[in-house]
């Protein structure tokens, strides 16, 4: 039996020849957003370690000082009315209070300088950064800063924030601390006091209550950093084991 082919002419009407330069366009700006995304995420993270890298650079310059001095004098006593004129030495020890900077400055490799204030370490989650004098957007791209408060380990709410980077870096971990996990806060003297977390919950950014420096003239530290979505603020809070 005789077969016969027969070829069916397709005709590229102008609304398909549209859709068809509609879909290079779209594929060309989903190839070119997909490559700035990319991009941007490797930049951002090459961004992250080199501003890891200041951090331990400053945490390397810290200078402890010791809050005072012992001062050893030694007196010679004679005792002028003994047959031998006796003498003896009288040893005295006299503690002097020293004057220790509120804050210190680090000079990163770069040039730039930093204001320190102590440093911030917490077992648990492996931090342990400097903890810089001021808050501004461009400092928190270092390390944690101190928001508000009095000068570390002294009576009342010594509040510090730092970023939320969702991975091993700055404060990322610190919305998994659970209660009694410890923070070690170390001053410029290099004391160290130990803080144990009591509490842990989420306000909104505008909610500054947990600053309060109501603090029944107790010690204690407050965490501040971003939740994943960087819409709301996770508060952790501790106290002075005592």
């Amino acid at each position: 039996m005789n077969q016969i082919l027969v070829s069916e002419k397709l005709y590229v009407t102008p609304e398909l020849k549209k859709k068809k330069k509609l879909f290079k366009i779209e594929f060309i700006l989903s190839v070119f957003l997909l490559c700035v995304l990319s991009t941007y995420g490797i930049y951002a993270e090459y961004d992250r370690n080199k501003s890891e890298e200041v951090a331990r650079e400053i945490l390397g310059t810290i200078n402890f000082q010791e809050a005072t001095e012992t001062i050893v004098e030694e007196s010679i006593i004679i005792i002028l009315n003994s047959p031998e004129m006796q003498a003896y030495s009288v040893t005295t020890e006299t503690e002097v209070e020293l004057d220790v900077p509120e804050e210190q400055t680090s000079v990163a490799s770069d040039g730039t300088e930093y204001y320190t204030i102590g440093v911030v370490k917490i077992p648990a989650i492996g931090v342990d950064y400097p903890i810089l004098s001021t808050t501004t957007t461009e400092l928190l791209k270092i390390s944690a800063c101190k928001l508000w408060g009095p000068k570390p380990n002294e009576v009342g709410n010594f509040c510090v924030v730092a970023h939320n980077y969702r991975n091993n870096k700055f404060f990322s971990k610190v919305p998994t601390l659970q209660n009694g996990a410890e923070i070690m806060i170390t001053d410029l003297t290099g004391r160290t006091i130990t803080y144990e977390v009591y509490d842990k919950y989420i306000v909104s950014p505008s909610d500054t209550a947990c600053t309060s420096q109501m603090t029944d003239g107790k010690k204690e530290v407050t965490l501040i950093t971003c939740t994943s979505d960087n819409k709301e603020r996770v508060v952790v809070k501790a106290r002075e084991v005592m």
